[in-house]
């Protein structure tokens, strides 16, 4: 049996896949070779640099390559998704935050898909970063070189690509060990009565939407959840400020959000698909312009935000070289910094 969890598209989850099986009988084979088998793509070699990192558990812990594996035994493996077709460059602009030998980092603008997938083969991330340079990493095969983490398509900021296979995994293990902060700026329909608070939900996949994912019980598909919140700053609602309908019949039916709007900063602790936008959403203070979830496109003069009101603002982690932690941040984009400025002062701006 194989269990693949499905890949994350924001909060920075590890771009990896998630295999599960359980044994059925005492095995000759060694687990190396048990998992060759299992997964096709995969070398020999390939498998034991997994082990050797810990990517491998049996029954919840690491094991050798030489472990054979037993009758109900649970083997859990983290790997790289399986390799495709080759990239075509495309010179796509970059805003690079830092750059060294190990990785890239880069503050990723709205409307940019992080790989090609479902059809999208073009005008991605990946297209200008094979344009950009031809040092990636090759854990991931040709199709997402030196992706580590991904963000939604209309989620903005900072983003980390590794050059060489060393500093992939080392970076991957940080994401899977949860060891990476990240900390995120959205704004909101509505002010939550405490100021700061943490919100521990399950989410799982949408009954009804495939696109979509909701607050869900373990027992009916979730999985663990957490997002720390702290609100940053509150405003009153613009009297010219108007609320665009959402694009989707669904959402139609739903409540008008909350007349007040917060800036918020988000921290959070798992990585699960959607995590913040769905929490939030289930609060009763959906992202501004996250349709998909509740909030409403803003319109306020000439300006009109048609995209959710999220930045992945900050990141802090262990250089892979130097081994030293490191904090690395990405400015709020223009669409964002306007929004905060109609909020701010209402009445100065045109």
């Amino acid at each position: 049996m194989n269990d693949q969890a499905d890949l994350p598209v924001e909060e920075g989850e590890s771009d990896v896949e998630h295999f599960h099986w359980r044994v059925s009988k005492n095995l000759t084979r060694r687990i190396d070779q048990y998992l060759v088998d299992r997964v096709g793509y995969l070398s020999r070699a390939g498998v034991q640099r997994l082990i050797d990192e810990g990517m491998v558990k049996v029954n919840g812990r690491v094991v050798k390559a030489s472990y054979h594996p037993k009758d109900g035994d649970e083997v859990e493996m983290v790997a790289p998704p399986e390799p495709v077709a080759q990239i075509v460059p495309e010179p796509i602009p970059l805003e690079i935050i830092y750059e060294d030998e190990h990785f890239l980092a880069i503050n990723k603008q709205a409307d940019l898909i992080v790989h090609p997938a479902r059809g999208k083969w073009t005008g991605t991330l990946v297209n200008g970063l094979v344009h950009y340079g031809k040092k990636w990493s090759t854990i991931n095969g040709d199709w997402r070189p030196g992706i580590l983490h991904r963000l939604d398509r209309n989620t903005t900021g900072v983003m980390l690509v590794a050059k060489s296979d060393e500093a992939h995994w080392r970076l991957a293990r940080q994401f899977e060990n949860r060891t990476i902060q990240k900390t995120y700026l959205a704004v909101v329909h509505g002010v939550m009565e405490l100021k700061s608070d943490v919100i521990d939900m399950p989410i799982g996949k949408d009954r009804y939407i495939r696109e979509k994912q909701a607050v869900r019980k373990v027992e009916n598909g979730g999985r663990p959840a957490v997002t720390r919140y702290e609100i940053m700053e509150q405003y009153d609602s613009p009297q010219a400020a108007k609320l665009g309908e959402s694009p989707f019949a669904t959402d139609r039916r739903l409540p008008a959000p909350p007349a007040r709007y917060a800036l918020v900063k988000l921290s959070p602790k798992t990585g699960r698909t959607h995590q913040l936008r769905v929490h939030l959403s289930h609060l009763g203070y959906p992202i501004v312009a996250d349709t998909m979830y509740g909030g409403r496109f803003f319109e306020f003069g000439d300006y009109r935000l048609e995209r959710q009101a999220l930045h992945a603002y900050e990141i802090t982690f262990v250089h892979p070289g130097t081994l030293e932690t490191m904090t690395l941040q990405a400015p709020l984009p223009a669409d964002l910094t306007r929004l905060l400025e109609i909020l701010r002062n209402p009445v100065t701006i045109k």
